[in-house]
């Protein structure tokens, strides 16, 4: 059974951003393709047509057109970008991060010629910064931030 084509008459407004969104920045593809799918649509051209000169499939097409026309958004842009998606959440948030990184920037602990991962794992558990928190977490932080104490 074929979908019903649903056309787009943008507003001038929308119609000024997403032509300067597209011609102007480094954004993703995907966003890229979704604004220009707005575009094309409101210049009538047809979903087969669309997709072929994008390079997309025609669901993609329709599915733009659809959250288009759902008009749950505040801004054109909140069309192009994807809903936020659910997850595990973030076990560490920046705070952490910047703890550890200011503790292994540190001089190291009496006794120790240098910071382990388990001497700053330890570290954050005394200053009461997280309940807990393993060594190969630590590492894990560490590697995000490209700090290389050697």
């Amino acid at each position: 059974m074929a979908r019903k084509s649903l056309s787009v008459q943008l507003i001038q407004d929308e119609y000024d951003f997403l032509t300067t969104y597209v011609a102007h920045g480094h954004k993703s593809a995907r966003y890229i393709n979704r604004a220009r799918t707005l575009l094309l649509s409101h210049d009538g051209k047809e979903d087969q047509e669309i997709a072929s000169i994008l390079g997309i499939s025609r669901a993609t097409v329709y599915n733009v057109r659809k959250k288009y026309h759902q008009h749950t958004y505040d801004h054109i842009v909140e069309v192009l970008h994807d809903k936020q998606r659910q997850g595990r959440p973030m076990v560490f948030d920046s705070t952490v991060e910047a703890n550890v990184t200011m503790i292994a920037c540190s001089k190291a602990p009496n006794g120790a010629a240098r910071w382990t991962l388990h001497l700053i794992a330890d570290k954050l558990v005394q200053l009461n910064v997280v309940d807990s928190i393993s060594h190969e977490s630590v590492r894990s932080l560490l590697k995000k931030t490209n700090l290389n104490l050697g």
